[in-house]
């Protein structure tokens, strides 16, 4: 009898041992899950946030500026539900706040106002940020928050903008590239601009007014390349004929 009981002891002992040990590992998945999903949603948050920053300086709609913020939103209360703090809830407010405050029946800025940055390294920031906002618009539409007919809408807004900004940097590098008699560089990219314009799906007043411009460029190069070929043709002509009058002119007596 007392060796029965010694045995169920042990055996409950072992049971109880495993079954803690079951326990802490659940725990301890629980917890990394929870610091998983933590940072998933402080980077979706930092991400937004610059996002945010960018489109500020952009010609963009008021309507994408609120689903930013509201991205920014979701965020943080889902980091709040893992780890709640009056910090976080102060922020939460604050952007509540801030999203009340935006007039989404205001007119998208018209994209003509757009000034291509000075620097190439602020230019790539700029196309950077503008492609980071799209797939932000596709996310936020796949998943649901979003209606698709407010999705074609920006997202027809923001691919003409990374358009304008693709051709005006061409036409920055076209126009220097003239200046400096780089004819050949020039010429790529003009015919690289042209190609883009001509195969963006929807033609606008713009890209038929950049087309325009990128071809008579194109044009001007060309005939400039005819016009030094007769110079050349013309100054080699009257080079030879002076060699010829030299051969033929009197012979001078010594």
């Amino acid at each position: 009898m007392t060796y029965t009981i010694i045995i169920i002891l042990v055996a409950f002992l072992i049971v109880c041992g495993i079954a803690g040990t079951a326990i802490q590992q659940n725990n301890e998945r629980k917890a990394n899950a929870k610091r998983e999903e933590v940072n998933r949603q402080r980077s979706i948050y930092e991400e937004t946030e610059e996002s945010i920053v960018a489109a500020l300086q952009m010609p963009v709609s008021q309507l994408l500026i609120g689903v930013l913020r509201t991205r920014s939103l979701n965020c943080l209360k889902a980091i709040n539900e893992y780890s709640p703090s009056l910090d976080l809830y102060n922020k939460i407010e604050d952007i509540k706040k801030t999203i009340a405050g935006i007039n989404t029946t205001e007119a998208a800025p018209d994209q003509n106002t757009f000034i291509l940055p000075k620097t190439d390294k602020v230019i790539i920031k700029y196309i950077q940020a503008v492609k980071k906002l799209r797939g932000i618009l596709r996310s936020e539409h796949s998943k649901g928050n979003i209606p698709s007919a407010f999705f074609v809408q920006e997202e027809t807004a923001l691919a003409n903008l990374q358009l304008r900004v693709n051709i005006e940097t061409l036409m920055k590098r076209a126009t220097d590239a003239v200046e400096n008699k780089m004819q050949g560089s020039a010429r790529q990219y003009i015919e690289k601009a042209i190609t883009a314009l001509g195969n963006y799906k929807t033609q606008t007043e713009y890209t038929i007014e950049r087309t325009a411009d990128f071809e008579a460029m194109r044009d001007g190069l060309e005939m400039n390349v005819k016009d030094n070929n007769l110079k050349q043709i013309l100054e080699e002509k009257e080079k030879e004929n002076k060699e010829i009058d030299s051969l033929f002119a009197p012979k001078k007596k010594w």
